[in-house]
């Protein structure tokens, strides 16, 4: 059995590294809950196919899938990419998979959150939650690494850090009633700096407008390298994402970072606004926890991408903004290739290419 500490990864001398830094191995969880994935998650399976594929091209891939949809998963999937038998409760590996750290001297180790689905018995999304809640350990127990165990109610996708001591985050998530109610503000940042390695927390107010999660960080922003970000962004005044938008540009505007500096903040445009539509909607199981209706708004992001080994994966999301959203990350990564994927049948599901992934760093 791998190692668990029961020390803290930032008194040990670890931190979390950016995501730009190298990576041994992006881990993804195929999907199949029919009350979340519509037509039996045949379309959702497909566009994962297509995602696994285009990291494939820069790091290695495991997908991790149920017994039931082993053969399946094997057979639509290239040989190149690894699949493994491990139960989930659904696929966000970003929130349920390990959060790595890394030293200076080219050790790794996990961090394992708890998991509640988003909110547990307040305004989870499902019950139960208890395999997703699993995996972070069994991910580290396949790599043969230890971890630490936090003791704290987090996501992944709520978290983004820029690997020299900054890390960002939101209020709306990490203070919301349903994560850890019995912390104050400030317990939970040291709890972040004590796992994590981080030097300062910057809680931008709000999440994405319609975002399921409360918010996660990796919906509104990304961290394009130290002291710059991207964000999204609407000039349409009748948007509530407007306003939200115009609030996070404001508090990063007036922000310095871990090491003094200002940021440069690229404005990369929403989708849509992108909505359900009664064929959708009709595809999918009904539930208790999550609202899947024709008319309603899902949460689009162009900021919800991936960044492997040179390599940005984009959700392609609407006609009107795809092109645009990747020049702005052209010129905001000028060394990296951008490879675009059809996503909106993950957008169906509540999230997108980063909350699908979960990086391993290299060392």
């Amino acid at each position: 059995m791998a190692k668990v500490h029961d020390t803290k990864p930032a008194a040990d001398g670890f931190h979390m590294p950016g995501e730009d830094a190298p990576h041994s191995e992006i881990w993804m969880a195929w999907p199949e809950r029919p009350d979340n994935w519509r037509n039996g998650a045949k379309p959702a399976q497909g566009c994962f196919v297509e995602v696994a594929k285009a990291i494939a091209g820069a790091t290695p891939v495991t997908m991790t899938v149920s017994a039931a949809q082993y053969d399946n998963a094997r057979s639509r999937l290239p040989d190149n990419i690894r699949v493994v038998e491990m139960s989930t409760n659904d696929s966000w590996m970003r929130d349920i998979g390990p959060t790595y750290v890394v030293n200076g001297r080219g050790e790794r180790r996990g961090v394992q959150w708890d998991f509640n689905a988003w909110g547990g018995l307040v305004d989870g999304l499902y019950f139960p939650w208890d395999r997703d809640d699993q995996v972070a350990g069994k991910i580290c127990e396949i790599h043969r690494d230890a971890s630490y165990r936090a003791g704290i109610i987090l996501e992944g996708g709520s978290i983004h850090t820029d690997g020299d001591g900054t890390l960002f985050t939101n209020e709306e998530c990490l203070l919301h009633p349903s994560r850890n109610a019995d912390m104050s503000k400030a317990e939970i940042e040291q709890a972040l700096k004590d796992n994590l390695g981080v030097e300062k927390v910057l809680w931008l107010p709000e999440g994405l407008y319609s975002d399921e999660t409360n918010g996660h960080i990796d919906n509104l922003i990304h961290v394009v390298r130290p002291g710059e970000v991207i964000l999204s962004w609407t000039e349409d005044k009748d948007d509530p994402q407007y306003a939200i938008s115009q609030r996070a540009y404001e508090f990063l505007s007036n922000a310095t970072d871990a090491k003094g500096r200002s940021f440069r903040i690229h404005k990369v445009h929403i989708p849509g606004p992108l909505y359900f539509t009664e064929e959708e909607a009709a595809g999918i199981d009904m539930s208790d926890g999550m609202e899947r209706e024709a008319g309603e708004r899902m949460a689009g992001s162009y900021a919800n991408f991936l960044i492997t080994n040179g390599r940005i994966i984009l959700p392609l999301l609407d006609p009107k903004w795809d092109g645009p959203a990747r020049d702005v990350l052209q010129e905001a990564f000028p060394d990296f290739e951008i490879v675009g994927v059809q996503a909106r049948e993950i957008l169906l599901g509540g999230g997108n290419v980063h909350c699908i992934t979960q990086h391993v760093p290299a060392v």
